[in-house]
């Protein structure tokens, strides 16, 4: 699993496709040359590596609103695991992904197992003054913020040849489900989305090299709405979120 050191990734692009296994074994091939698999990918195997994350959300669905309607401005909070065992007592990541416009920037820090049980009891960090943890705790009591939705998949990753901070993931098996912690029980029936299609994100500051939009175009990607936020939240609340009854997949 990914060492636990706090980090923060400041003013990055994303971009999202979904792709078909065709597609995605070209791609993963037309990279190779320019991109190697990074530590966590290595250390895990061929396979990838597990990630789950619990998103927290308002009663009314603000955050999933906010999101619909495009907002440039916006928070999402989220804790990550990455072991679907809790007996091992893993470092939990607490994060935040902040939007600004078309810009994203992730802050983090991890914590160890028994201080993320406390806050999902009581909601605080204790006497805990590491920055991330105070601004997650504040952004959770002033907007009555709770967990929402777990999502799970496992995750391929790539990084840059050049050292140019350019990453790339391939995400399998995406599914959620609701949930109030990050290792409910009993264990809950998890949904999937787009079952026949891998996720790809292209991540990379200011604009994306000469060889990897070579690539994207010659492909032909095309870019889609791709969170998997508010895919869990359409997948478990379709009542909540559409009217009619229609689950609408972004």
């Amino acid at each position: 699993m990914p060492r636990p050191i706090a980090h923060d990734t400041s003013g990055r692009f994303e971009n999202k496709y979904r792709i078909l296994l065709q597609a995605y074994l070209a791609l993963r091939n037309a990279i190779t040359p320019h991109m190697r698999t990074d530590r966590y990918t290595r250390l895990a195997g061929r396979d990838g590596y597990f990630v789950r994350s619990l998103y927290f959300e308002t009663l009314d669905n603000a955050i999933y609103t906010q999101k619909m309607a495009g907002d440039c401005d916006r928070v999402k909070y989220r804790l990550r695991s990455y072991t679907a065992d809790p007996s091992c007592s893993p470092p939990i990541r607490v994060e935040m992904k902040v939007r600004r416009g078309e810009s994203l920037s992730k802050y983090h820090t991890f914590v160890d197992y028994a201080l993320y049980k406390d806050f999902i009891a009581r909601r605080t960090w204790g006497e805990n003054h590491d920055v991330v943890l105070e601004e997650f705790a504040r952004g959770v009591y002033l907007s009555c913020l709770q967990p929402f939705v777990l999502i799970d998949y496992t995750r391929e990753g790539y990084e840059s040849r050049y050292g140019d901070g350019v990453r790339l993931t391939f995400d399998h098996a995406v599914r959620s489900t609701q949930a109030k912690c990050l290792f409910p029980e009993p264990k809950p029936f998890f949904r999937v989305h787009h079952s026949r299609e891998v996720v790809l994100e292209i991540k990379y500051k200011l604009a994306p090299p000469a060889w990897l939009r070579e690539i994207v175009q010659g492909h032909g990607l095309r870019l889609v709405a791709n969170s998997k936020f508010t895919q869990g939240i359409e997948a478990g609340r379709r009542e909540r979120c559409n009217a009619d009854g229609i689950l609408i997949v972004r």
